[in-house]
């Protein structure tokens, strides 16, 4: 497998950035020899997350992460602290899938994770950090909108059917009112889909690390149920144009509105 740069980052000149921790697949030779076959399947990916927020705003700046979140995972604090004490989660280096079920053959050790935590850690969020300074610079104002997706039935991690639409705040430290308020009401307006605001996902350390009102830097993260745009939740995994299409008119809406909001933040803090 060709060694290939850990982020790819898009600069755009409007004041949202989007955060894709999750959509890459790839993962280094020397690792995925490592894996064992269920960890190679590579289930636990924000499968086609790219293309399903690819065009729908212009000037958008995207910060993605290439690899694969069992190489490490992009959203977890590089300290280890678990995002949710007391109920099942990954940890930065995950140790099983969200069935929590083993990955490894050979599971990594701590020059391991220290190895994959520079060159690929590191990596995504000097990069992220960077576009959101410049864009705060540029704007007085920088909003984070973290894109995740995940399959609505996992009970390893929660029980019953996740809602279409997931947003994360942080119980509202994460960004100025005005942010959560309009991603709330869009989805809870949009017809045929169900959402909930700060439920079993509040937002990861993504959306906590960088979500700084006091500073003009909100954070808000929106995890989708696959069901709202894949064929299946299962593999292959197959893209579904029509719920895609159907999704992305709300999606835009959102990302939209947010834009909007933006000049209006400005010096607020």
């Amino acid at each position: 497998m060709t060694k290939i740069n850990p982020v790819e980052v898009r600069h755009g000149d409007g004041p949202i950035v989007l955060g894709l921790p999750h959509t890459g697949t790839y993962v280094p030779d020397d690792i995925a020899a490592k894996l064992n076959d269920r960890g190679r399947e590579l289930a636990d990916t924000d499968w086609h997350i790219h293309t399903l927020y690819d065009g729908l705003l212009d000037n958008v700046t995207t910060v993605r992460a290439t690899f694969h979140r069992y190489v490490i995972d992009a959203n977890r604090d590089p300290a280890g602290v678990s995002l949710y004490p007391g109920q099942n989660t990954t940890t930065l280096v995950p140790l099983t899938d969200f069935d929590g079920e083993n990955i490894w053959d050979q599971a990594p050790d701590e020059d391991d994770i220290a190895f994959r935590a520079h060159h690929f850690h590191s990596a995504y969020h000097q990069a992220l950090a960077g576009e959101l300074d410049r864009v705060r610079e540029k704007h007085g104002v920088a909003i984070l909108y973290d894109c995740h997706s995940i399959r609505s039935n996992i009970p390893f991690l929660f029980d019953g059917k996740l809602p279409d639409f997931n947003i994360g705040t942080n119980l509202g430290t994460t960004c100025d009112p005005l942010i959560e308020a309009a991603a709330r009401d869009i989805c809870a307006a949009a017809q045929d889909y169900t959402s909930i605001l700060n439920g079993r996902f509040k937002g990861g350390w993504t959306t906590r690390h960088y979500g700084r009102p006091d500073i003009n830097q909100h954070a808000i993260q929106m995890e989708l149920a696959q069901s709202t745009y894949l064929q299946a939740e299962a593999a292959p995994w197959a893209y579904d144009e029509s719920r895609a299409a159907k999704l992305r008119t709300h999606l835009t809406s959102i990302l939209e509105k947010l834009a909007e909001l933006a000049p209006t933040l400005r010096g607020k803090s």
